[in-house]
């Protein structure tokens, strides 16, 4: 059995996984799906927020378990798994990318977010007024995110968003090809994703190679559309 980290994507937390938390844990893996800095009930004011804070506290997370982990990135934090790979290597049994953003050394996220023209999220995020933190349009959620997902998740989901810290998406990853690049690397792309589209998630995997890119057929969230799935292509890693 395997110990899974699941790491929840911008604007959401932990609750996000509850659905493929269950599905593995009924196949007798231990799984965690923790609140990062800012998110959920952790009370980290958004204005401290980067991406190398993710990343130092996925560290801690899979520092708590005694063996090394699966570490699952939805959609930004697939980079700070990326840069947390680098920090601990031996800690990471492997690196998961579900929808999620796969960059190179000295990149940032939007760097592939800003030539993706048809993604919907970038169009939809209002800024504070000093630009520290952005809140999604709701009456975007549903068509950006969730498309393929009952109106139950939809609605719980909306319930539960929070303003997102922006400063992570314009920081770039430090790694290198021996310590973050030592952790096998693996692809799940979402073919009716309109949040980060199939032709940018195929670009990232194929920029930087993975062990093997598996294909599901749901929009950017198949935690809630198709949950099972999701487990069931974890389980085979």
């Amino acid at each position: 059995m395997s110990t899974f980290l699941l790491i929840h994507g911008g604007w959401h937390a932990g609750w996000c996984w509850d659905k493929v938390k269950l599905a593995l844990e009924a196949q007798g893996h231990t799984v965690l799906a923790p609140d990062l800095p800012g998110h959920g009930s952790d009370t980290t004011p958004l204005s401290e927020v980067t991406m190398d804070i993710y990343a130092r506290a996925t560290v801690d997370f899979a520092s708590s378990q005694s063996g090394s982990v699966i570490a699952v990135g939805h959609s930004m934090t697939g980079i700070s798994n990326q840069q947390a790979a680098e920090y601990a290597p031996e800690q990471f049994q492997a690196l998961v990318f579900l929808s999620a953003f796969l960059i190179s050394d000295g990149q940032c996220l939007l760097d592939f977010a800003t030539i993706d023209p048809e993604n919907l999220v970038l169009p939809n995020l209002t800024f504070s007024s000093d630009q520290s933190t952005m809140t999604f349009n709701q009456d975007a959620v549903q068509e950006a995110l969730y498309a393929d997902c009952s109106d139950e998740d939809i609605a719980n989901a909306k319930s539960l968003l929070q303003p997102q810290a922006s400063a992570p998406f314009r920081e770039s990853l430090h790694i290198t090809a021996e310590r973050s690049g030592s952790v096998p690397r693996y692809y799940i792309e979402c073919l009716k994703d309109r949040a980060i589209t199939p032709k940018i998630q195929k670009l990232m995997y194929t920029q930087n190679t993975c062990e093997k890119v598996f294909s599901m057929d749901t929009s950017h969230s198949p935690f809630y559309s198709d949950p099972e799935g999701v487990a069931r292509h974890l389980a085979s890693i």
